[in-house]
């Protein structure tokens, strides 16, 4: 009795008292609603407008630039900046780009080149908001309720993000795939209002500020000593340091995945864009399991032993999508079995990654930790993606699948021998 009264002291019912919680974690509810609106309409823009499957995919690469280019100095700005005016600009920003683009579709003005430019504008101001968010968190929340908070977030925005693909093809339906791109827009301005009524999350003494006795009034002022400061915190920090090795390579086994599921849906599976459907559908239901799962039961664990059976459980889920395709029916339905157990290891390996870096590093320096992780982990998206499209000539995605699923896997074999990792 005793136990369960004290899973439900760190359940999520607590949050729910935490008002400046509850309304960021609303503002990100709306604007994960409305990217999920965006990816459906702004792919059939696109597609609609220029009718190549390459500058699709052209356009995709294009959008992880801004990222890699300017993450650690819009990082470090940030650490300098009141967290809650820069995530009331950027929303509003990007809500007045979308707002742009989608008026420009539907006068029929828009052209390639916008969608370049666009594109690069708002994947930039995203640079300014995730460390924002990131920076936010643990200043809403207390360390102990750091884990629980990831994962209700991560159930919160997936529900919304699932919703949003759910009504995404009517929507478009019924008022236009510029309406709906509007509608997308509107998200960003309602959320920037909303971020409006949350107390500052910002602390008023000077190491809050990111000044810390050992710096001058003018190193303070360098970006280039505050990116510096950094490395060299991460450098230190190993533990940090292997889990977010420990993300990259989740994110270049993943690359097959992203980029070849609609060729595995269709030459795998034998199936159509339903089948694509379902197996997002899968894919969002495990992630929304498992944060709720985590919020309730999580803080039973170590965030190493999450950290490590999610990285089993992903490979599982992975390498079992080789099976499907041999199966003589069901097999959209098997493979969907598959996304929800990857699904529901994503979430097992990110919420205490992200819980892991918020406890550790200094709430000055944020922004600028979270922003260098982001890049590292960034970069292997792109590589694996590159890498995947020379193997494939060569194999199916069903073999890629399990390749890559049992290379997730490897990492554990090094993990469970390090005493110091396991003791996190």
């Amino acid at each position: 009795m005793q136990n369960a009264a004290v899973v439900e002291k760190q359940g999520f019912g607590q949050l729910l008292k935490i008002r400046p919680y509850m309304i960021y974690l609303s503002a990100q509810a709306i604007t994960r609603f409305g990217d999920s609106l965006d990816s459906i309409a702004y792919s059939w823009m696109v597609y609609m407008l220029t009718g190549s499957e390459l500058l699709m995919g052209t356009l995709f690469a294009f959008n992880f630039l801004p990222g890699l280019l300017f993450s650690l100095f819009t990082g470090t700005y940030v650490d300098r900046w009141p967290k809650k005016l820069v995530l009331m600009l950027t929303y509003l920003s990007r809500g007045v780009m979308v707002s742009i683009t989608a008026i420009l579709y539907a006068l029929g003005s828009l052209e390639v080149w916008h969608l370049f430019v666009f594109t690069f504008i708002n994947s930039t101001l995203e640079c300014f908001s995730r460390p924002a968010e990131t920076s936010i968190v643990p200043r809403l929340l207390p360390k102990e309720k750091l884990l629980t908070g990831n994962s209700f977030s991560t159930s919160i925005s997936r529900s919304a993000e699932l919703i949003g693909l759910s009504i995404a093809g009517a929507l478009i339906a019924l008022i236009g795939i510029s309406g709906t791109i509007l509608v997308d827009a509107v998200t960003f301005i309602l959320a920037a209002i909303i971020v409006g009524f949350m107390s500052n999350p910002d602390a008023a003494d000077p190491a809050e500020a990111g000044i810390t006795p050992t710096q001058s009034v003018e190193e303070k002022k360098t970006v280039l000593g505050d990116i510096k400061e950094a490395l060299l915190f991460v450098k230190q920090h190993t533990l940090l340091l292997i889990t977010t090795v420990l993300a990259m390579i989740n994110n270049f086994c993943l690359a097959p995945l992203n980029v070849l599921q609609p060729v595995y849906v269709r030459e795998t599976l034998g199936a159509g864009a339903g089948g694509l459907s379902v197996l997002g559908t899968a894919l969002l239901i495990g992630m929304i399991c498992s944060g709720l799962w985590i919020g309730r039961f999580g803080k039973s664990f170590k965030k190493s032993t999450l950290m490590m059976s999610g990285s089993i459980l992903l490979g599982i889920g992975y390498f079992a999508l080789g099976i499907p395709g041999h199966l003589p029916a069901f097999r959209v339905e098997s493979a969907a079995v598959c996304m929800f157990i990857t699904g529901f290891a994503v979430s097992m390996l990110n919420a205490p990654i992200s819980t892991y870096l918020m406890e550790v590093t200094p709430r000055h320096m944020l922004g600028r930790i979270s922003a260098l992780m982001a890049v590292l982990c960034t970069a292997a998206i792109p590589v694996g993606s590159v890498i995947t499209g020379f193997v494939a000539e060569h194999q199916s995605p069903p073999v890629l699948f399990m390749m890559m699923g049992l290379m997730m896997m490897l990492p554990v074999l090094f993990l469970i021998r390090k005493r110091s990792f396991r003791a996190i």
